[in-house]
């Protein structure tokens, strides 16, 4: 599903020297000092992190199968034309793709006809799907690093939801109300990801995933408390069913099966070759093996009839249960899921965390079965945080009235004193 949005049908894709410079300009917004994409990567869920549900509050929310993106709101200053508005997506191989001018409005609040700069929100581009056959792209917004110039990644989550909600969703939401001939020809709508509080997974996999209008591959828990972190996030956890846990590995061919025949021996160029699947180990120790792809003749028959590039390109990769061996994810159409929205393959501390939680294999019902700790743990410290509040206003209170009782006392005694000056003062026969 994620695969059949391809941003190139939104936007188009600005030269490099473009895009440095916008690195730069998002950095500097940041108080970063790297170019690389800003954007959060979650980890993958383990067994260990039902301790952490239970000690810290997060929110839950539907892994959706679209394509992960920031969305920058900008303008271009000082044009001919004066100040234009502008938005580019930002993919994870921190490329820049440019909205075409006009096509997309997001006003400020208040100014239906004003624009934000400096806005930078984290989202999911998908196709989402109408039951009368229809579909329309929509940007899933659950995520917000800047807001009109200010840097709100320091923030807690539910207060840069806030923020993103009041000033970014709800004013466009109103302008596509006032405006909606204009707001439907948009390249895509805007929405924002609905939270659940994180003991709720027997509704999600009940209610709500079953009803979605596009592809899911999962569950988020998001840290309600902490920052928003450049790359990965020990606080954002991905949970996804034990056959969609997959690693990103880089494609490397290796040979062809050799055949013979009255001319001599050459390789067979259309049979099946070995595929080596390689993984990420940074600057230091570059691409190495991890495993040799296994396909059947049918996926390899599809590979071929693709006519495209397949050494050195990134592949979505899941581990048979039955065999151990590593295979392709299948798109619909029966090919494999390539993911060209990203330049480098998973690292190997990803690849080892996705290891961990295969082989933990933490499955829907281990998630419900923990559920209930999950909701007595989370009601227990709301109901600890509103005595705190209690306790903190009856201290405001007792302090205000305190104060009140010395300026009343204060009063009493100047009263006093002035009505003693007047008892002493001279007198005349």
């Amino acid at each position: 599903m994620g695969s059949s949005v391809a941003l190139e049908d939104v936007g188009q894709k600005i030269p490099l020297e473009d895009m440095q410079f916008h690195r730069g300009t998002i950095a500097d917004l940041l108080g970063r000092q790297q170019l690389s994409f800003p954007g959060a990567q979650p980890v993958s869920f383990a067994r260990s992190h039902f301790a952490e549900l239970q000690r810290t509050d997060y929110y839950l929310c539907e892994k959706t199968d679209g394509i992960r993106c920031l969305l920058y709101l900008t303008a271009f200053l000082g044009t001919p034309e004066g100040d234009i508005e502008a938005q580019f997506l930002i993919d994870r191989k921190n490329d820049y793709y440019y909205v075409p001018r006009d096509a997309l409005h997001l006003p400020r609040q208040g100014d239906l006809a004003g624009y934000h700069t400096g806005t930078l929100l984290d989202g999911e581009l998908v196709r989402q799907n109408s039951e009368d056959g229809s579909s329309k792209l929509v940007y899933l917004i659950f995520d917000g690093l800047c807001l009109d110039g200010q840097k709100i990644t320091h923030r807690p989550l539910d207060i840069r939801l806030g923020k993103i909600r009041a000033f970014v969703y709800e004013p466009w939401h109103a302008f596509a109300k006032q405006y909606p001939d204009d707001a439907g020809a948009q390249p895509f709508q805007l929405q924002l990801k609905k939270m659940e509080l994180p003991y709720g997974t027997e509704m999600m996999f009940r209610d709500i995933l079953p009803k979605l209008p596009h592809g899911n591959d999962g569950l988020i828990f998001t840290c309600k408390t902490t920052p928003y972190v450049a790359g990965t996030d020990p606080h954002i956890l991905k949970w996804k069913p034990p056959h969609e846990n997959t690693i990103d590995f880089r494609l490397q061919l290796g040979p062809f099966p050799m055949d013979e025949d009255e001319d001599g021996v050459y390789e067979d160029w259309d049979a099946k070759p070995e595929i080596e699947l390689l993984v990420n180990h940074g600057d230091q120790g570059g691409y190495q093996r991890h495993a040799n792809l296994v396909l059947t003749d049918a996926e390899w028959e599809a590979i071929k009839g693709m006519g495209q590039q397949i050494d050195g390109r990134i592949i979505e990769c899941f581990r048979d249960p039955d065999t151990g061996s590593w295979r392709p994810k299948i798109e619909p159409d029966g090919t494999p899921r390539y993911r060209d929205d990203k330049r480098e393959a998973n690292h190997i501390s990803t690849v080892r965390s996705v290891i961990e939680s295969i082989n933990d294999a933490v499955t829907e019902q281990d998630l419900i079965a923990n559920s209930g700790k999950i909701r007595e743990t989370w009601k227990q410290r709301e109901a600890e945080a509103k005595a705190k509040q209690r306790r903190d206003h009856e201290k405001r209170q007792y302090e205000a009235d305190q104060a009140k009782r010395r300026q009343a006392e204060a009063a009493r005694q100047r009263q006093q004193a002035m009505e003693q000056d007047v008892d002493d003062g001279p007198t005349y026969d």
